[in-house]
């Protein structure tokens, strides 16, 4: 029997003719083919801003600012997407470059800012300094309606409040909200729980924008869930990342198809240095290596910081070097073994498909 049919999904001045945002992915994992082919297929594309500056430099073998390399790869999925949304997913723990990274994708013509890994508190006033602040949609990532209640506070003193939001749940891959493992399996915490309190707070303030939600989410039933809920859309990474298209190199492909559930480790200690969860493939070599406190203490990198630091910088008993491992797993850091990060949901991935074929399942389930 066929399922019901998706709506569409507006956030701002952007139309989406499926309700889906592909997670954005580093380091390169969302790579600007994988956001041009979701764009065309009606989704919203979704870049990361992580390490851009080395992946569009050798993409386009000419050294790039951040800034620059930012601008180019929005218009290197743009190029790919049919005229479609495309979005850039840039992290608050990427401090060094985060507003670069905004007026970057901005110049090269983003319709969206997703920003999460911390509350986006400056992401207002940051858009505030580009000729095209009223066109781009703000997305911030949330795990709370306590933390969407902050922003709203906050955001409301630059007259400017989020054009949606994206809920994330436990289950979600990479980073995640909690600190530990506890809080993240603890039932309070579950996806429909924390949506029902993001759009409670939404309707306090009398805020009429979609909540996305996002972590775990799979197959249309599950998209069909999330809008009987109350959403105008979801968020999904771990699925695209299991296409043709994604910036993952074969192992990594390889190792999505094999791996069954007891794979999956919410990393802690040792654990990401910005202090967050971060789940990985527990057969990633360079995870292995950290478990083992095998890898020399190094940071050459300074993408993810703490408070302006790495703590795997000097030592290797509580953190591990995120940006090098995944650096690694596209390619980009010959010298490193690989890292390997996925949602709680990729032991369901039984093959690769392309960005099409996933798209038509989604949207048109049997």
């Amino acid at each position: 029997m066929l399922m019901a049919k998706l709506p569409e999904l507006v956030i701002r001045k952007t139309r989406i003719t499926v309700p889906i945002i592909q997670g954005g992915m580093g380091i390169g994992l969302s790579s600007y083919t994988l956001a041009g082919a979701v764009a065309a297929e009606g989704g919203m594309g979704v870049l990361s801003s992580a390490a851009l500056d080395r992946i569009v430099s050798e993409r386009h073998g000419r050294k790039m600012k951040h800034r620059e390399a930012a601008a180019q790869d929005v218009m290197d999925a743009k190029n790919l997407s049919n005229g479609g949304a495309i979005g850039m997913n840039i992290m608050v723990a990427v401090i060094n470059t985060y507003e670069d990274s905004v007026l970057g994708s901005m110049d090269g013509g983003v319709d969206a800012i997703i920003s999460g890994a911390g509350l986006p508190m400056a992401l207002p006033e940051i858009v505030k300094l580009h000729p095209r602040a009223d066109e781009v949609a703000l997305i911030p990532i949330v795990s709370s309606g306590r933390a969407a209640e902050i922003i709203f506070k906050r955001w409301s003193r630059s007259g400017r409040l989020p054009d949606a939001l994206v809920v994330e749940g436990p289950l979600a891959g990479g980073h995640i909200a909690w600190r530990e493992k506890e809080q993240a399996a603890d039932p309070v915490n579950k996806l429909e729980n924390l949506l029902k309190e993001v759009i409670e707070v939404c309707k306090k303030w009398n805020l009429n924008i979609p909540v996305i939600a996002a972590g775990g989410v799979y197959t249309h039933e599950d998209i069909l869930h999330y809008i009987d809920l109350g959403c105008g859309g979801v968020q999904m990474g771990t699925r695209f990342l299991a296409t043709n298209e994604s910036g993952a190199n074969s192992e990594y492909k390889q190792l999505l198809v094999e791996c069954q559930e007891t794979d999956i480790e919410l990393a802690d200690k040792p654990g990401s240095p910005c202090g967050m969860l971060f789940r990985v493939l527990k057969q990633s070599p360079f995870y292995q290596d950290a478990l083992n406190f095998a890898r020399t203490p190094k940071c050459d990198k300074g993408y993810l910081l703490n408070k302006g630091a790495c703590s795997a910088k000097d030592e290797n008993d509580k953190a591990f070097c995120i940006c090098n491992g995944l650096l690694a797993s596209i390619k980009l850091a010959p010298n490193e073994k690989n890292l390997y990060t996925v949602g709680q949901t990729a032991y369901r991935i039984n093959k690769i498909l392309s960005v099409k074929d996933l798209m038509d399942e989604l949207r048109n389930a049997i």
